[in-house]
């Protein structure tokens, strides 16, 4: 029987998870969100390695590029109609401002560990609130900006003792992109209003894969064996993460879900440890713990906002 790949799943009753998914929205949409951060931060780790071995463009390009193949059999199958959109433009300029934060973002990567790294990202939570509740009318709730505040003043523990190294210019460059990933999450969110979270994963990838080509190519680098399997990696990983947080966008306001995000600090620590040898810093423990109660707190609120009702 064939299925709809834009159609939003049915609740799943089936154990304690499932009925708590079934029972909260928002839950349901912090799940989501988890799973997105986790497979984002893997992500990272890969697009760090490639951008450091080659133009960080080029890896750039090649992630998407990859993406966009591994989709293709999908959308084929499923037929043109399936992956239409009434709103192209709105999609181009999506690519366009991510492909731009992207590249500032794959430049920087090779000189900050993914702690930092994660903990830089972090502040796009903070102007995606901000543009949420001025653009898009959403309700900020006093209890989602202290938890935003409680996130951001962990992240301030995390990264003040790093700016006066040598990464303090591609930390700034990094915070730099932040602003923009945040406008490029909210035209996500208005285009979700119209098409599913496949349709804007797929236009997406084809999108900053058109404009990343011809700059990829003015440093273009022969590629080998070990770095194919790294890109086709990248690919995987980036439409998980991108499908996960779509998910995520159209079961709640984005509000509500971005204190989870600061969850990514624990991911981003566990991977550049195992990965890369990273040991994390007093400061971003000390950080981190201020993160994750910020977003125990949130999520057990909203819970209990639900609950009653």
């Amino acid at each position: 029987m064939a299925t709809d790949p834009n159609a939003r799943p049915q609740p799943e009753h089936n154990g304690p998870l499932g009925r708590i998914a079934a029972s909260h929205p928002v839950l349901r949409a912090m799940l989501w969100a988890t799973l997105a951060g986790i497979t984002l931060n893997l992500l990272n780790a890969v697009s760090r390695t490639l951008a450091a071995d080659m133009d960080p463009v080029q890896a750039l390009f090649l992630r998407y590029l990859a993406g966009f193949a591994l989709m293709m059999p999908v959308a084929l199958r499923a037929g043109r109609e399936r992956w239409r959109t009434g709103d192209v433009p709105g999609h181009l300029l999506r690519g366009v401002i991510h492909t731009i934060a992207l590249a500032m973002w794959f430049t920087a990567l090779p000189s900050v560990s993914l702690a930092d790294t994660t903990a830089i990202g972090f502040t796009t939570p903070i102007f995606l609130m901000l543009g949420a509740g001025l653009l898009l009318g959403e309700p900020m709730v006093a209890a989602r900006w202290i938890a935003a505040g409680a996130g951001l003043a962990g992240v301030l523990i995390v990264v003040g003792p790093a700016l006066g190294g040598s990464s303090a210019g591609a930390m700034l460059l990094m915070l730099a992109s932040a602003p923009m990933f945040a406008a490029t999450m909210l035209m996500s969110k208005r285009l979700a209003r119209r098409d599913g979270p496949s349709v804007l994963v797929l236009w997406q990838a084809a999108s900053i894969t058109l404009l990343s080509a011809p700059f990829a190519w003015w440093n273009w680098q022969a590629v080998n064996l070990e770095q194919v399997g790294l890109i086709v990696l990248a690919g995987l990983l980036g439409n998980i993460g991108q499908y996960a947080m779509t998910r995520s966008f159209h079961r709640t306001d984005i509000s509500a879900t971005q204190s989870v995000r600061f969850l990514d600090l624990l991911w981003a620590s566990i991977f550049g440890w195992l990965l890369f040898g990273d040991v994390p810093a007093q400061t971003t423990l000390a950080g981190g713990v201020v993160i994750i109660g910020s977003s125990l707190w949130i999520a057990r609120r909203e819970s209990r906002s639900l609950a009653g009702g």
